[in-house]
């Protein structure tokens, strides 16, 4: 759902929003507010999937996995919150309430928001300096995709299915696709 188009907020204002909001999150693109909808059952299940194999796979080194609940800065005037990211800055640790150097955002794709996880979304992933790889995982099916930024702004496609690993280069970590869906049920299929 999101707030009014009608008007714009100014970054100030959001963050206060944002900040004070007990139950609620939000983000923010170029002075557009849209409030987070809840997920489902499985879209929560690969989440704390992810976040626990990467701080496993990361415990003891210089880079720290966060969960959905700390929001990203991608620039000035775009604030977001992805399912997880990662951070190898020191300054992103403690106190803060944001990140401001990813290196690694993942997605968990849902039917209503996989589109513009897939679109303007990347965009704007792809326009922070810092961030070196995108995830993006399917809660319908057991396929994982990963970007990753090469030389001169290009980024590769790479895509896991059943019985794959997972290699993400910029924390030299690799994990089995099985591991991102541990207990997870996925709907029965349907021939159209």
């Amino acid at each position: 759902m999101a707030l009014p188009r009608e008007s714009l907020m100014d970054v100030e204002d959001y963050l206060e929003l944002d900040r004070t909001s007990i139950e609620t999150r939000y983000e923010y693109i170029d002075g557009y507010v849209t409030m987070l909808a809840g997920g489902t059952a499985n879209h929560a299940l690969i989440g704390v999937n992810v976040t626990s194999m990467l701080r496993r796979l990361l415990r003891g080194g210089p880079c720290l996995v966060y969960n959905s609940d700390l929001r990203v800065r991608l620039s000035e005037t775009r604030y977001v919150y992805p399912d997880a990211s990662v951070s190898c800055d020191e300054r992103d640790r403690g106190q803060t309430d944001m990140l401001r150097s990813p290196r690694l955002v993942v997605e968990v794709l849902s039917p209503a928001t996989e589109a513009y996880d897939r679109g303007r979304k990347f965009a704007y992933y792809r326009d922070n300096p810092t961030i070196q790889e995108y995830v993006l995982i399917d809660s319908l099916r057991p396929i994982v995709e990963l970007f990753r930024l090469e030389k001169n702004s290009l980024w590769t496609f790479h895509s896991f299915g059943p019985g794959d690993d997972v290699e993400l280069a910029s924390l030299q970590v690799r994990f089995p696709i099985s591991a991102v869906y541990e207990d997870v049920i996925f709907p029965p299929e349907h021939d159209n």
